[in-house]
């Protein structure tokens, strides 16, 4: 059964470029936070921010009777690693990154979810000749293969983005993520598929998900929302109603029976709340999805007629 969870770094300081909504928090008030949330069933934890005091955060985490769906390696820091982490041309650099992630990779043993994911926002760049794309390739396969090597039960998932805080992600779409794991060649590594992040790489997230899973690449998802102009994580469904029907739909399909990480931008509304209705909207959009006949629907899509398709969806409703 798919279990929901909410990223730790989306419970405490809520800020853009131009606006702080939420100060910082500390991590026992976070994970308060999250024991109050409804239909809750755990968190994802932020590396290093949540792991300064280890043996505290398993007691809180026990505390709270709060799972762990994966801990999020933030490869992106403020004051070092300017240039990109991974794919840095120091060597130096590239030693520290792998260094970090083969201990989060260990905390992930220690805390049961043996999952870690990685959204490599500062691998990329911002103008044209700045980055050596041959040398960036090269460096990325040799640190993503070494840390896969540390310990092939801990699966690392790669999380594409098409931008931010680079104009352009090395790490873009799906099919660059997936044809970077190919190549690698390790069957831990693969991909966490962020709904919103397939939005804004303009691609239909339900084919993403297919064409993963078809490689047995899909190894996490994140649920959220936005217009497909920007990574604006929203709450599900404010904008992309049937398009995420249609992802859990084929997510079933797929038997992808995981967890579901959430990471959506409150603002100044108060967290909890703004939580509750993720979980409440999440589990109204999975019942919905879960009425449509998959033998009808296959039906439907062999016919090819989709006025027929909308009219038996809304006939759900």
């Amino acid at each position: 059964m798919n279990k929901l969870s909410v990223i730790t770094g989306f419970l405490g300081a809520i800020k853009n470029r131009y606006m702080e909504y939420q100060g910082e928090r500390t991590l026992e008030e976070k994970l308060e936070r999250a024991s109050k949330i409804k239909n809750l069933d755990g968190v994802e934890l932020c590396y290093p921010a949540d792991f300064k005091n280890v043996e505290n955060l398993i007691k809180l985490i026990k505390g709270y009777k709060l799972g762990v769906s994966a801990i999020n390696f933030r490869s992106r820091r403020t004051g070092k690693w300017w240039r990109g982490s991974f794919s840095s041309n120091i060597e130096k650099e590239r030693k520290e990154v792998v260094a970090e992630l083969k201990e989060a990779m260990d905390l992930s043993v220690r805390l049961n979810c043996n999952r870690v994911t990685t959204c490599p926002l500062n691998e990329g760049f911002d103008y044209l000749f700045e980055l050596e794309y041959i040398d960036a390739f090269k460096y990325l396969e040799e640190t993503f293969s070494e840390a896969a090597e540390h310990n092939p039960e801990v699966k690392i998932c790669i999380e594409y983005k098409l931008n931010g805080p680079r104009v352009r992600c090395i790490f873009g779409t799906a099919g660059e993520t997936l044809a970077f794991c190919q190549k690698v060649g390790k069957e831990n590594l693969g991909v966490t598929l962020d709904f919103g992040h397939a939005l804004l790489a303009k691609e239909n997230p339900a084919q993403s998900a297919c064409m993963l899973a078809s490689s047995n690449k899909l190894f996490y998802v994140h649920i959220n929302d936005n217009d497909r102009n920007w990574d604006w994580d929203m709450i599900p469904g404010a904008y992309n109603f049937w398009g995420i029907i249609e992802f859990f739909y084929y997510l079933k399909k797929l038997g992808y029976n995981d967890w579901f990480a959430h990471d959506v931008f409150p603002k100044e509304i108060d967290t909890v709340e703004t939580f509750n209705v993720v979980t409440s909207n999440d589990i109204k959009l999975m019942k919905i999805a879960e009425r449509i006949d998959m033998q009808k629907m296959e039906e439907l899509l062999a016919a090819k007629n989709p006025p027929q398709t909308i009219k038996y969806l809304y006939s759900l409703l």
